[in-house]
């Protein structure tokens, strides 16, 4: 007889208990010495034979980057593994296998890899889906995703949407800990403001958080959540705030289509700006959000951003024609940023620089209709600062003191040195 799927992969599993799976619970006492080697939220889940697990049904949110170091999907993992009864996947934006592009999902449907129920969370929110939590069966819902460190992308208000309906329904949640990929050394940028709420930005933090996920859930519980959740994070060891995602030895999967490689990541908080403009963010390149440029922009924009002498960053100037999006077919003009110095680099800083530089050289320069800038920045102050001809530094220095009273509620949050 054939051995099923399930059997094959039951062998491939590691499922050995240890008694350390307390130090992985919500608030640590102390930190892993940078030597060791980092072991995700969910290697240390693992190694403890799924502990947080035991005798509950689990429904996992996740997507392609939910993987293991060896590149197996957890989900693959988690339902050959006799020690967790796994019954139910949530997709987010782009799906759980990640087919879809931004703005999309995959729907509704069964894993063809595992049988299991897939089922699309995304823009659901509150009770729809509360109750797309209580049809599923599951009495926990386990969340593991790779965040880019970002206010606006969503996958972090998966999390918060996930969170608050999982209260509703009376559910337990557990949290996976993974790197922040361009670290957790501070906050910058921006701070939201409730007012301009939607689901590139749920709460007020800033737009730059500098924080992982289980920290954002636990930001989350203490003090946004009309309720809290029975909510249970599971730690990464061996991983400090100073790290880059380079130095966690694990394979980078993209978390979204235009979010390739970790250089993506580190541009990512700032010239995601541009989606609010008129300008490519390049979107349709092999370099999208490092590639930046319109039809009528040439050499002086690179000129006007370099004089600036923004840390650790120079800007090249670049033509390339977009595969979709913005100026799908057409040989655009603008620039590239190339980082030299990760750790002086600011990427909302040099956000910002680039967009009043962009205004300045070239006349075409518009924002969108909907003002959409104003739900990436979280209020209307950038927009009208450069409009009014501000500089760059006198825009930075204007959220100063909305983002030192967030970064006093963050410290209470941080989980690791």
């Amino acid at each position: 007889m054939c051995p099923s799927r399930r059997a094959l992969l039951t062998a491939t599993a590691t499922a050995t208990a240890t008694a350390a799976f307390a130090a992985t619970r919500t608030t640590p006492t102390t930190t892993a010495s940078h030597a060791d080697p980092l072991r995700t939220g969910f290697e240390q889940l693992q190694a403890s034979g799924y502990a947080a697990l035991h005798g509950r049904r689990v429904g996992v949110v996740t997507n392609p980057t939910g993987v293991t170091r060896d590149l197996r999907h957890i989900v693959d993992v988690m339902h050959a593994d006799p020690h967790v009864e796994l019954t139910a996947v949530f997709g987010p934006e782009h799906g759980f296998r990640g087919t879809a592009q931004a703005g999309g999902s995959e729907g509704r449907y069964d894993d063809p890899a595992t049988g299991l129920p897939v089922y699309d969370t995304y823009l659901k929110s509150g009770r729809p889906l509360a109750d797309i939590f209580t049809a599923s069966g599951v009495d926990t819902v386990l969340f593991d995703i790779q965040d880019v460190g970002a206010r606006f992308y969503t996958y972090i208000w998966t999390l918060y949407d996930c969170m608050e309906a999982a209260q509703l329904a009376g559910k337990r949640f557990v949290v996976l800990d993974r790197p922040n990929p361009v670290t957790g050394r501070a906050a910058q940028g921006p701070v939201l403001h409730k007012e301009f709420a939607t689901f590139v930005g749920r709460q007020p933090i800033a737009q730059a958080h500098g924080m992982t996920v289980a920290e954002l859930a636990r930001l989350f519980n203490g003090k946004f959540l009309a309720a809290p959740v029975e909510l249970t994070t599971v730690l990464m060891s061996g991983w400090k705030r100073t790290d880059f995602y380079d130095a966690s030895g694990l394979p980078w999967v993209p978390p979204s289509p235009n979010m390739p490689t970790t250089d993506t990541a580190l541009v990512y908080s700032g010239t995601c700006l541009f989606e609010g403009t008129n300008l490519s963010e390049g979107r349709g390149t092999t370099h999208p959000f490092e590639l930046l440029g319109a039809e009528g922009i040439d050499g002086r924009w690179a000129l006007e951003a370099n004089r600036l002498k923004l840390p650790g960053v120079h800007f090249r100037e670049a033509y390339f024609a977009p595969t979709f999006s913005k100026f799908q077919g057409k040989t655009i003009g603008g620039v590239q940023i190339h980082v030299h110095d990760r750790a002086a680099y600011d990427p909302v800083r040099t956000g910002i620089a680039l967009l009043v530089t962009a205004k300045k050289v070239w006349s075409g320069f518009t924002w969108r209709s909907d003002n959409w800038i104003d739900k990436l920045t979280g209020s209307t102050s950038v927009r009208r600062m450069i409009d009014a001809g501000a500089t760059a530094d006198k825009i930075v220095a204007a959220w100063q003191d909305e983002l030192k009273a967030f970064q006093g509620i963050r410290k209470e949050y941080l989980l690791y040195g």
